[in-house]
């Protein structure tokens, strides 16, 4: 054997024997138990620096899971990602959520499953990134208990098999905007202990429109805006009390709201101050 052919066929040993970590993952295992199931997919990446996922939760038939602010009850999903390698941060993306009414009041979620989509940036870009993440949720049904999973996947720049269904959470995320592009306008419309705030938001007749709301900070309760009448057309009104603020608020002081307003397929996140 020539000295060129035994460097040659060292080189592709070498090649061979490179640690699976250098390759990537579309999906993770599910972490489940008899009412749900959890687990990371991977997007399609083309960029070094931001990586595309998503954590799944899927449900059993009948049972709903909740957003980032549940409403009237519930808990909101938690996220922890501290176990993961060559991770500088990662952020997670909310879909719209689905509006339930019963007889404990209202709430906001999720039906038979839903994929937030997540941007993870690496420590050192270029290199892969081994995100881990504990998942720690409710699902309800009549009623609510809790859940929790936890996933392991590989991410690195290449295609993704599971790229179609966190294209669509990423669509259904709602996109920022000014209170003049979303053409809201929210105020104080009397001065008691519980203020009543009207909302008027520009729409087009045939188009459903949903709002919710949502203080600066998580310990905020804020109740889930109600339609109101008397809007002209081409305008929706809304309307909630200033109920559910930490203790300390002064709920006629001047505070920064956040709302989510979704117009038929479009959904739009607002950030405003209440003066």
């Amino acid at each position: 054997m020539t000295d060129r052919f035994k460097l040659f066929a060292l080189a592709i040993c070498a090649v061979a024997l490179l640690p699976a970590a250098a390759r990537a993952d579309d999906v993770s295992a599910w972490s489940q138990d008899t009412r749900s199931a959890a687990r990371l997919i991977a997007g399609t990446n083309k960029n070094e620096t931001v990586l595309r996922a998503g954590v799944e939760i899927k449900l059993n038939p009948g049972w709903k899971t909740y957003w980032r602010y549940p409403g009237d009850s519930g808990v909101p999903p938690k996220f922890d990602f501290s176990g993961s390698e060559n991770l500088a941060r990662a952020r997670v993306f909310y879909p719209v959520p689905s509006l339930h009414s019963d007889e404990t009041g209202q709430t906001l979620g999720y039906d038979n499953g839903v994929v937030f989509p997540l941007r993870v940036m690496p420590r050192e870009p270029g290199k892969p990134v081994r995100l881990r993440v504990k998942i720690d949720y409710a699902v309800c049904e009549k009623l609510c208990v809790p859940a929790e999973g936890q996933a392991e996947l590989l991410l690195a720049p290449g295609a993704s098999g599971e790229d179609a269904a966190l294209t669509a959470a990423e669509k259904r995320v709602p996109a920022p905007a000014t209170a003049a592009e979303a053409g809201l306008i929210a105020r104080r419309v009397n001065g008691g202990p519980k203020p009543l705030v009207m909302v008027d938001v520009a729409a087009p007749d045939n188009v459903p429109v949903q709002l919710f709301v949502e203080g600066p900070s998580g310990d905020w309760a804020l109740p889930i805006p109600k339609p109101a009448q008397g809007a002209p057309a081409g305008r929706r009104h809304f309307g909630f009390e200033l109920d559910g603020l930490p203790p300390g608020v002064d709920p006629k002081s001047r505070f920064d709201l956040i709302f989510t307003v979704v117009k038929g397929d479009r959904a739009f996140e607002v950030a405003t101050h209440l003066d």
